[in-house]
């Protein structure tokens, strides 16, 4: 296998409207490099001082260079059988098929991110910038920003990782989606324009009907994966069915959760099957025992009428919280069901258990704990506003509880806290707490330490 090593000088901006005003290969075979291909790009168009500043590429410069249509086809015939290899892939790979979109070429070759190896094979660097990186590994790099200098210092990084962990390597190899397996009536240009940000999602069919609701915090990486699913029943079944993408911005993952679950149950999508079973089928219960005592276990929701303290997608996530919340509230683990003994339990004889397994702790001392462990689980019944970055720049997310219980979630002005707190709940757009919200709520608050919230 071969490698085609890239990199490119553009006139900056988007992919849509940047160009290309130069471009270095170097054809890599896994051990050296073995052939070169390097092009000043005329691009048509007045290059910003800023970028001139940053390469050294003026117009003059390229007032007599090739126009990319006049070497389009000596880099198809180059790079033939290739991967296409950049750092930052995403950059370089893009804006060259754009060129050949402009042209209207279709021009699609396997794809590798020397940026997304490099953390893998060589994690804990400061800094996987390409400057820095080479700079640490002791790779040589001249003419920085410049395609040759960059291109020949990225080919070297990549003898270096493919040495150290060729099968590693061969993972970052990245496929673009086959069109032949899609519906023919998906537009491939909406696939391109899709963000690459916090949202959710919906598949429709050719009925327009409603397929497939999905939350992320990368869509365009999200639905990509959709789209190659082809390794299961239900994924090829999907893929051939889409005619259709539409997507909503929340900017908040927390958002993008809750409106996920609501959406899902409003309109019961048909490939949202596991789903609509049950996201958390396990609960966290409690009950009082024969002596007084308090205790906490894990069971399926299906077994019980009761509302559980909180929900998980599986036993083990839900042993897992238990486990560490037992030792945050000096519980017991034998009373917790965590420590199967007749006599005291393990924490006992190291001194993290006050002795409720040998009934030498008094119940009510023992149940002021858990009672403020289940007030936590309860958010404490208080009023907040949790505070993140919304759909735009100019925007935040607001999510809104009220007494413990959530109300509602909406976006507000970036400015909207100079206005007085009660002022902001114009902005909540309420919902009806159900127990998914419920956990999903608690688990983010869990998981996300330090979240702007503010109480009232």
């Amino acid at each position: 296998m071969n490698y085609a090593v890239v990199d490119i000088e553009t006139t900056g901006g988007s992919p849509r409207s940047s160009k290309i005003t130069e471009i270095a290969i170097y054809i890599h075979d896994g051990e050296k490099i073995i052939d070169e291909f390097s092009s000043l790009v005329n691009p048509e168009m007045k290059i910003p001082e800023f970028i001139v500043n940053l390469t050294g590429i003026t117009d003059h410069m390229v007032a007599d260079a090739p126009k990319f249509h006049e070497i389009a086809k000596k880099i198809v015939q180059f790079t033939e059988d290739c991967v296409f290899v950049a750092h930052n892939v995403g950059f370089d790979y893009g804006i060259t098929r754009q060129e050949f979109k402009n042209l209207g070429y279709d021009y699609r070759r396997p794809h590798l991110c020397t940026v997304r190896a490099s953390r893998y094979i060589l994690p804990g660097l400061e800094s996987y910038s390409l400057g820095k990186l080479t700079r640490n590994l002791g790779i040589p790099i001249t003419n920085r920003h410049r395609a040759g200098g960059d291109a020949f210092a990225t080919a070297h990084l990549f003898t270096l990782l493919n040495n150290k962990s060729h099968l590693s390597i061969e993972k970052f190899i990245q496929h673009d989606i086959n069109p032949s397996i899609l519906h023919p009536n998906l537009d491939l240009e909406d696939l391109e324009a899709l963000p690459s940000k916090t949202g959710v999602y919906q598949f429709y069919g050719e009925l327009n009907e409603l397929l497939y609701i999905g939350k992320s915090i990368n869509i365009k990486k999200r639905v990509n994966q959709h789209l190659r699913n082809t390794k299961t029943k239900k994924g090829s079944e999907l893929l051939n069915k889409i005619c259709r993408i539409e997507y909503k911005l929340t900017g908040s993952e927390l958002i993008a959760l809750l409106e996920e679950s609501r959406t899902i149950k409003e309109f019961k999508p048909k490939f949202n099957n596991a789903l609509k079973k049950n996201k958390f089928p396990f609960g966290l219960f409690s009950y009082t025992d024969d002596v007084g005592y308090i205790r906490f276990y894990i069971e399926l929701t299906s077994k019980k009428t009761d509302i559980p303290l909180t929900s998980f997608t599986t036993k083990r996530e839900g042993v897992a919280f238990l486990t560490e919340w037992t030792e945050k509230y000096t519980l017991c683990q034998k009373l917790n069901d965590l420590y199967q003994s007749k006599n005291a339990c393990f924490h006992y004889g190291i001194k993290q258990c006050n002795g409720a397994c040998i009934n030498k702790e008094e119940t009510i001392t023992y149940n002021q704990r858990t009672q403020d462990m289940v007030a936590f689980l309860n958010l404490n019944e208080e009023t907040f506003y949790i505070i993140e970055n919304g759909p735009q720049k100019s925007e935040k997310a607001l999510v809104l509880v009220e007494n413990g219980i959530l109300v509602g979630y909406g976006f507000a002005p970036y400015h909207f806290h100079k206005q007085p707190v009660l002022r902001w709940k114009r902005y909540i757009d309420p919902i009806k707490e159900d127990r998914d919200s419920k956990t999903i709520l608690g688990t983010y608050l869990r998981k996300n330490s330090q979240l702007s919230i503010v109480k009232f």
